[in-house]
């Protein structure tokens, strides 16, 4: 079963049977919306809105320990994520869609793992993202850009011209909140994770242009279609098995 997390409107991809849709209760409280689980083709899928459907919870406070909870509860082993970024590295522009392989996270408040105490874990997190999803996802699209290091900010704000300078400087392609802790707590779950990040604007200080959220909505738009068309390919390729280490992230984990 194969778990897509995005925004709200991005189940209505080509041929996406719904049959259900469900809400789950976790030790950690409840997820950002309901699960809306479906098929494309013979392959079981599930929906959720990371803010839920009116797009009401900000990234610093989305519930990222019941979603990811609430996926493996319903039996999901793979989660495809969209994430809208600013673009740090100038040969982005807005519109692309990149593979991101790395993370750097600058988060502050949020619940971090699932392993609070008394069991104490450390996952190895080397490699953050699933290198076979990644090698699938490739395969949809030639023209998605592969590779980049994801900067995580706490947000709600947007960064600052110095903050971007200063990513940039430390090795940082894209910016965003909402990959942390997702995709550490993912790899906890020992569920296999990837990200596609859509560009939706450039980063503060790369151009002269003001940031504003209209720009992020309006090139989410322009480039949802294409998104699902990406998700649709990559679940019908999908491996039933997974061939990768994702599933053993808790082998040799615990203190």
């Amino acid at each position: 079963m194969i778990g897509i997390i995005g925004g709200s409107g991005l189940y209505e991809i080509p041929g996406f049977r719904e049959s259900e849709r469900v809400r789950i209760n976790t030790p950690f409280g409840e997820p950002s919306d309901e699960f809306i689980i479906g098929s494309i083709g013979s392959r079981d899928v599930v929906f959720l809105s990371r803010h839920g459907h009116e797009h009401a919870i900000p990234p610093h406070r989305v519930n990222y320990r019941a979603n990811i909870w609430g996926f493996r509860e319903i039996g999901v082993k793979r989660i495809m994520a969209v994430n809208a970024v600013g673009g740090i590295n100038t040969r982005y522009r807005p519109g692309d869609i990149v593979l991101p392989d790395q993370i750097i996270d600058f988060t502050k408040n949020r619940g971090q793992t699932f392993y609070d105490g008394p069991r104490v874990v450390h996952i190895d997190f080397t490699e953050p993202y699933c290198s076979e999803m990644r090698s699938v996802l490739l395969c949809t699209d030639g023209g998605i850009l592969d590779g980049g290091t994801y900067i995580c900010t706490e947000g709600p704000r947007l960064e600052t011209a110095g903050e971007i300078a200063f990513y940039r400087n430390i090795g940082g392609h894209m910016v965003g909140m909402t990959q942390m802790p997702e995709a550490a707590l993912a790899r906890e779950a020992t569920l296999c994770y990837l990200c596609i990040a859509v560009i939706t604007n450039y980063a503060a200080g790369i151009t002269r242009e003001r940031l504003t959220t209209t720009e992020v909505v309006e090139t989410m738009k322009q480039s949802t279609e294409r998104v699902k068309q990406i998700i649709a390919s990559a679940v019908e390729i999908m491996p039933v098995d997974r061939q990768c280490s994702c599933k053993d992230a808790l082998r040799d984990a615990e203190l």
